[in-house]
């Protein structure tokens, strides 16, 4: 019984994202557009999460945007970033057809003398991102851009045809996938071949996994595993993030973060915080680019003092 669910799920899966693989180019973005705004019409409860986020973060992302912050309501900025997940959507089908190239090619590349200063040290490099812009599209857009295989840190579907699925998509751009299962181990052979890995670190842990850590004006938990890395291997930490400028994507690319290597429980707090402020200055400078959806303050969620 739950291989034939699996098998209608993999079937409507496939199906789904090749109707908008052929889409027309000129209507993939308005496309796009309309499926957000209609996710936020359906899914009122995730859309309420971004409104309820955004509202309690806003007055921190005006006080540290130093006056540059556009001045948008909590409803504006989850109506975008909605629009824009639907677009990422549409994208993200294309390229699992291969129809992706032309959006590939396009993104701007800033910062590029980073990764490859980071890369020149022969101890690997960890991309440091979170859920920002079109991740999935980042992740083969810098593969592409550098020349370079990058293995992808996710979690395995549960429904192994829909997994299959998705790995051959990845595969198709030449990037290999890091299952959280026995992650840390398998980054670290890669590391050792100076190999490139994306990490996604912007979601709440569990708190034996992670930190306690300022982020936007809560209390937040955030993974350890970058600081630990860097430890252990010497791996270079180079925070990256895409979001969108018009009708292209844009991809930054920040110099490597050099920890303290303080290897007490305030030592990594504080190395975790430093690349978690990296994080949380993306979400200030383009706040519709940001996942809100997801409950980040969960199982901490108290504001900060002072």
């Amino acid at each position: 019984m739950k291989k034939s669910i699996w098998a209608i799920q993999a079937a409507l899966f496939y199906l789904f994202t090749l109707l908008f693989a052929l889409l027309p180019e000129r209507l993939a973005g308005p496309t796009g557009r309309l499926i957000g705004r209609m996710s936020a019409l359906i899914i009122r409860k995730r859309h309420h999460t971004a409104i309820d986020n955004i509202s309690q973060a806003l007055p921190v992302m005006i006080k540290k945007g130093n006056g540059d912050f556009p001045l948008q309501t909590p409803e504006e900025i989850a109506d975008v970033m909605f629009c824009h997940l639907g677009m990422s959507l549409v994208e993200t089908c294309r390229l699992y057809h291969g129809r992706g190239e032309e959006v590939i090619e396009q993104i701007e590349v800033r910062g590029r003398e980073h990764l490859e200063a980071a890369r020149a040290r022969g101890k690997g490099v960890v991309i440091l991102t979170g859920h920002c812009g079109n991740w999935e599209l980042a992740a083969l857009a810098l593969a592409r851009h550098f020349n370079s295989t990058m293995s992808v840190v996710a979690r395995r579907q549960n429904n192994p045809w829909l997994n299959r699925m998705v790995e051959k998509m990845r595969l198709r751009y030449d990037n290999l996938i890091i299952y959280k299962d026995n992650a840390f181990r398998n980054m670290l052979a890669v590391i050792r071949k100076n190999g490139i890995i994306g990490l996604l670190v912007d979601q709440a842990v569990f708190p034996e996994e992670g930190a306690l850590i300022d982020f936007l004006g809560r209390k937040a938990w955030a993974s350890k595993a970058p600081v630990l890395l860097a430890r252990k291997s010497g791996v270079a930490i180079v925070p990256a993030f895409i979001h969108r400028e018009a009708d292209r994507h844009v991809i930054d690319i920040y110099p490597e973060l050099i920890f303290s290597g303080d290897t007490s429980e305030a030592g990594v707090a504080a190395d975790v915080q430093k690349y978690s402020s990296v994080i949380e200055a993306f979400v200030i400078r383009h706040p519709v680019d940001w996942y809100w959806v997801h409950r980040r303050w969960k199982r901490a969620g108290e504001f900060v003092t002072g």
